[in-house]
């Protein structure tokens, strides 16, 4: 008899809460996702086409993974699949943004699925019978897409759904990507920006797309109006799709705009399978240390800091760097690097090809109490920071459990002892310790002694013991 007032009152809360979003000029599925974390309350998981397959990846590849991620990786949380980026191109290269690209679209200048690749698409279908795959298997579907307006919808001024506006009332042709040729920019003073994006986000919505991966938005150049516009756009579909940006670095600065508008935005440059880089494109490993500590503390339910995704595995048939390949790095750098992003409470979007998984690859990826301080920590930050040497530490969310992750950025093997005074914990505790990569406990302690291997980690769970039984070693 109560449930109904309850259920008036709720709605009502709901319908002034997106009211004043719309007068703030906030779009209603980030206002839903800011006061009750709809979208993206923990970080997302799931696997992005790019690492593997460039801008190549077709339909049936596409299922193959989704197909795995469901039989092997769900019951661990991964939830998302992504097509990377041109989707809509007929004769793609890896690497992709080649001038002589080719492009498939609709009557109202909008990207559609390349029908040579994805044969669903056919007759109009777009994404929606692939989505409709994805969703059948209890997955998310996402998609990678370009700020603007391609270039060739402009050049035969199409006309834009659902207006009386045409392409070259949107663009902006002064405005491209730097490194990318296919599209122009928007020209966020005129009103047939907006309703451009409005009409590419109904496509979306009407596919069934979870995920939005933005791209050449967030840094080289940072466009603030274009992430808005979409983000406005996204959410007058009324479809709760969590939006991506991309690439890396965005702006510590822009950081408040951000959270308003997107559930993702990444950190840095493509990290890839090295250690350290010397140039811009691609990153390393190694080089991710700075960049996380940076943005330490601002994760939060609904807005993720995006450390970038995993390239482990087998990076092939046609990986969007390099030649097919597994993964360069060693298993300890394996580990240090799943660690690092988990520690963070990175997004997680494994890279390699799924069903070329090993054994190694696959333990990685299932190790559920790793996992567990990538979803379900707080408190997340550094505690020692060296050139050799970083410890950090989080607080579990739900027990008297604490998180240890202290990283060797040396080339050999090192020693680690160090007081719990020293990383930020109550010194008059012993602590009972479990190995969360071995899965082991490994007995209580009152200090910290352990040797690490070189790029190496060791992940504590530690809680309070009673009593003082020896010495962790």
């Amino acid at each position: 008899m109560r449930e109904g007032p309850l259920r008036s009152r709720c709605a009502l809360i709901t319908a002034l809460l997106l009211a004043a979003a719309a007068k703030a000029g906030e779009s209603p599925s980030q206002a839903s996702a800011d006061h009750s974390s709809v979208l993206a309350e923990t970080p997302p998981m799931g696997w992005n086409s790019w690492d593997a397959y460039g801008t190549t990846v077709k339909e049936t590849q596409f299922k193959a993974n989704a197909q795995w991620l469901a039989d092997h990786l769900k019951s661990s949380g991964w939830q998302y699949v992504v097509v990377d980026m041109e989707w809509f191109v007929t004769n793609p290269v890896p690497a992709g943004n080649s001038a002589n690209s080719q492009f498939s679209l609709d009557d109202h200048g909008r990207f559609t699925p390349a029908i040579n690749r994805f044969p669903s698409a056919a007759h109009g279908a777009g994404f929606k019978p692939l989505a409709d795959y994805v969703h059948a298997l209890g997955l998310k579907f996402g998609i990678h897409i370009l700020r603007g307006i391609p270039k060739v919808a402009v050049e035969m001024n199409l006309p834009i759904e659902g207006s009386s506006f045409r392409a070259v009332d949107a663009a902006d042709t002064r405005d491209t990507c730097p490194w990318n040729p296919d599209n122009y920019g928007i020209d966020s003073a005129e009103p047939a920006a907006q309703v451009y994006y409005d009409s590419i986000a109904r496509l979306y919505a009407s596919w069934g797309v979870d995920l939005v991966k933005a791209d050449c938005i967030s840094s080289r150049p940072y466009k603030g109006d274009d992430i808005r516009m979409l983000s406005l756009a996204l959410g007058k579909t009324g479809r709760p799709i969590v939006l991506s940006l991309s690439p890396g670095a965005a702006p510590v600065e822009k950081l408040d705009e951000m959270r308003r508008y997107a559930q993702m935005w990444r950190i840095s440059d493509d990290v890839w399978d090295l250690w350290h880089s010397s140039v811009d494109y691609p990153q390393g490993l190694g080089d991710q240390f700075p960049r996380v500590t940076k943005w330490a503390g601002y994760s939060e339910p609904g807005h993720w800091p995006d450390a970038d995704m995993l390239p482990l595995g087998f990076l092939g048939p046609a990986p969007g760097w390099g030649k097919p390949r597994w993964t360069g790095l060693t298993h300890d750098e394996q580990r240090t690097l799943l660690t690092l992003w988990c520690m963070f409470r990175s997004p997680l979007m494994m890279g390699g090809d799924l069903p070329s998984n090993d054994a190694w690859t696959t333990s990685l990826l299932t190790n559920s109490e790793v996992i567990a301080v990538d979803q379900h920590s707080t408190s997340s930050h550094p505690v020692i920071t060296t050139d050799k040497r970083v410890v950090w530490v989080s607080r579990a969310v739900s027990k008297d459990l604490q998180y240890l992750a202290i990283f060797n950025l040396g080339d050999a093997s090192s020693k680690f002892e160090y007081s719990w005074k020293e990383l930020g914990l109550e010194t008059s505790k012993t602590y009972r310790l479990r190995d969360l990569w071995e899965r082991r406990n490994v007995g209580t302690a009152k200090s910290i002694s352990v040797t690490v291997p070189a790029h190496g980690v060791v992940l504590y769970g530690i809680s309070p013991a009673p009593g003082n039984e020896g010495r962790f070693r």
